[in-house]
């Protein structure tokens, strides 16, 4: 027999506190009945004893200590999952916001996911084609693979995320089911819109399962919505074996709904008031990602997250850059030179790169190319440095060389349109060509074999 509880102790914020609880469990799912017969969701985030606290996924507004009925429901929380959710749009709690009506399922699985034993992992290997140029040639995403984009506000962080949502597809000659989670966290209602109408327009709309919660939305609905996204892309990977890229936007908003609710919850806070457990808690979402050995589908992760004041030694880039294999690095003075995407080549790093590159997955000059491209662009910066204290006019030969191959290489190759879709022929084509304005001498990470099959000195 279903109890329900009349007498609420607390309503703090989100959170509700409650007495003389028996028989819960973390995890399980409330329903909350307000005096009008409204009902709220909520769910079990801490049991003392026989006190319980509850997180309300809905706004607390007109909920009083007595004027509600809790019911504990003796379930975690589930969402119905089946192939009818490509194409359709759901709030963060996985409820549908679009016209296609409720989905209808056997299949309920917990947004929690399930631990992946890290034995039966297997290794990523193949990549996976974005179309931009700096991530393609010089940080490339491997299918299986956690790559954060750390931006920064004001940045075109959810231009680049469309355009990768657009036009990410499996390596060339690859055909297998591939589909796009994207997860909008704490996003105003025009980038929502500026997110479905970009997909729309582009005909991407019917490989995509959108989950948005807004900016106005309760933060504790904030705190489920990537983790919904993450349980449909384990659905389609593991169960359907599609080949899965999810893209998150924003994590930062993510990381302060939880501290919110830590510091609803009284709990001590650690750096910059985020809680002592962000690195667990970002890891429980992370790792949720990658490839099993037993089954052909993959889990590809690409979060984005906003820096505060462009500081990449925050605790949440400097926390996600312990987990995941690398990030690609949003520059703000890029941005104000007017160069799209403007992604800083020099602290960006894609750890897994080095294994699904080469002869047999994109071609056999991309190693080599990528490492003297990123060796020519880094002695650029020595060289600027010098041009400011003695002029570009009394530099050497040579370092005039490298300030033209400076220029090119940010305004042809890093720099790209939103609407240009590159595919990695074309990329190291331009690498190449863009390397034919330095002397044959400077290339000194290339294979001379290369160099004789690939490099065109300019005039």
């Amino acid at each position: 027999m279903k109890k329900e509880y009349l007498k609420i102790d607390k309503v703090i914020g989100p959170l509700i506190e409650m007495s003389d609880v028996k028989d819960v469990s973390y995890g399980e799912v409330v329903d909350i009945m307000v005096g009008d017969g409204t009902i709220k969701k909520g769910k079990v985030i801490k049991i003392d004893g026989n006190q319980v606290v509850i997180q309300v996924f809905e706004k607390t507004s007109g909920l009083s200590t007595s004027n509600a009925t809790i019911s504990f429901r003796d379930e975690a929380f589930e969402l119905p999952l089946s192939r009818d959710i490509l194409g359709r749009t759901f709030d963060g709690l996985g409820r549908p916001i679009d016209i296609g009506g409720e989905i209808y399922s056997r299949r309920k699985h917990n947004i929690n996911g399930r631990p992946i034993n890290p034995v039966a992992r297997k290794y990523p290997r193949d990549f996976i084609q974005t179309g931009i140029s700096s991530i393609d040639g010089l940080k490339t995403l491997i299918r299986g693979q956690k790559l954060p984009i750390f931006s920064g506000n004001g940045m075109p962080h959810n231009e680049l995320a469309i355009q990768i949502v657009q036009q990410a597809k499996l390596g060339e000659g690859i055909d297998e089911d591939f589909a796009i989670i994207f997860a909008a966290i704490g996003v105003k209602h025009d980038d929502a819109d500026f997110f479905k109408r970009s997909l729309i327009e582009a005909n991407a709309m019917d490989r995509v399962v959108m989950f948005v919660n807004y900016a106005n939305d309760p933060i504790a609905e904030r705190i489920n919505t990537p983790r919904c996204a993450l349980t449909a892309a384990e659905y389609l990977a593991f169960e359907e074996n599609m080949q899965i890229l999810v893209v998150m936007s924003d994590i930062t908003s993510y990381c302060e709904a939880l501290r919110e609710v830590s510091s609803a919850r009284e709990e001590v806070p650690s750096r910059k008031g985020y809680p002592g457990y962000l690195y667990s808690d970002l890891a429980s979402l992370y790792e949720r990602a990658g490839m099993l050995k037993d089954k052909p589908g993959s889990i590809t992760f690409l979060p984005i997250l906003t820096m505060p004041n462009d500081d990449i030694t925050h605790p949440i880039p400097d926390l996600t850059g312990y987990i995941t294999e690398g990030q690609v690095v949003m520059d703000r003075e890029l941005f104000q030179n007017n160069v799209y995407p403007p992604i800083n080549i020099l602290p960006s790093l894609s750890r897994l790169m080095k294994d699904g590159i080469g002869e047999g997955y994109t071609r056999e000059d991309h190693p080599d190319l990528a490492n003297q491209l990123f060796s020519s662009y880094s002695r650029v910066q020595d060289v600027r440095a010098l041009a400011q204290i003695i002029g570009e006019d009394d530099l050497g030969e040579i370092d005039r060389k490298y300030m033209e191959f400076g220029r090119e290489f940010e305004t042809q190759f890093i720099r790209q349109d939103f609407n240009v879709n590159r595919d990695i022929a074309t990329t190291l084509d331009l690498g190449w060509e863009i390397l034919g304005i330095l002397p044959k001498e400077e290339l000194n990470r290339l294979d001379p074999a290369l160099i004789e099959k690939y490099y065109r000195q300019k005039d």
